[in-house]
């Protein structure tokens, strides 16, 4: 049984804008969750403005974000749940290995440190930033081809045609980066305390067909956490993409993690 109110906080990833989790905050309101979808730090309120100013996201890195969200999440009145998505997984996981969140819903999240399974799909889709050392500090944009294959590779041509006009935004390249790097930095913001004994319960989700978060990727993260005795439980969802929070099936991704928050009572 849920906590009536309980703070649900939504995360984004790169490339998507933070409005993309309106069916999820209406949902999961009507489960009884007081929920928000606040963005990155420097994002704009609409995907239009988003695209006109990119500068204002560019050189952000994972622990801004980490502060950004933390700063929100201390400000509630209670420890909320948190739900990310790619990236926003990463950050979601940042978020619970602190003690600051109450629970965490990772869906096929960017590699945290000690990941070294990287498939050649995940990799060609970080190369967007990668190839160029420039983009560290700059805002990406996708094209519809590069959204195709890293978002929407199991959708019908159009879907992921309207969905990439929809809601695709200028990202950071600084955490793609930090991520690529992250098993040769010792401080790596991309690090995350999975030995932590006392957080609270984590659900790492993958899609069975992510080209930008291979399942390879997401047991990997799953066995770093072996060393913990909290709850860390695990859900593949077969066929489907890395536009499985936005695309025609994000209820079906949605309601999983509402009756896995409900299973733990949270």
């Amino acid at each position: 049984m849920t906590h009536p109110g309980r703070p649900a906080i939504f995360v984004h990833g790169l490339w998507l804008h933070a409005s993309s989790w309106g069916p999820w905050l209406e949902l999961f309101a009507e489960a009884g969750y007081a929920p928000a979808a606040p963005g990155w730090p420097g994002d704009s309120d609409t995907v239009e403005e988003a695209r006109r100013n990119p500068s204002q996201v560019a050189g952000k890195g994972i622990d801004d974000v980490v502060d950004h969200y933390a700063r929100i999440i201390r400000g509630l009145e209670a420890p909320p749940v948190v739900i990310g998505h790619s990236f926003g997984g990463l950050i979601a996981q940042r978020l619970l290995g602190q003690d600051l969140a109450a629970a965490a819903v990772a869906i096929d999240a960017a590699p945290i440190k000690g990941v070294l399974n990287l498939p050649v799909s995940a990799l060609k889709v970080a190369s967007i930033a990668l190839r160029k050392p420039a983009n560290r500090r700059l805002a990406i944009s996708l094209t519809a081809e590069q959204f195709r294959y890293g978002f929407g590779n199991v959708l019908p041509e159009q879907e992921s045609a309207e969905l990439y006009d929809r809601w695709t935004v200028p990202s950071p390249g600084k955490p793609l980066f930090e991520a690529a790097l992250a098993n040769f930095t010792p401080r790596s913001p991309a690090k995350v305390n999975t030995g932590n004994k006392t957080r609270g319960p984590l659900l790492l989700t993958a899609g069975g067909n992510d080209h930008t978060v291979p399942p390879a990727i997401t047991t990997s993260t799953r066995k770093l956490y072996h060393k913990s005795p909290a709850i860390t439980d695990f859900i593949e969802l077969p066929d489907r993409g890395h536009s499985l929070t936005i695309d025609h099936g994000w209820r079906e991704v949605a309601q999983a993690a509402l009756d896995w928050l409900g299973q733990r009572s949270l």
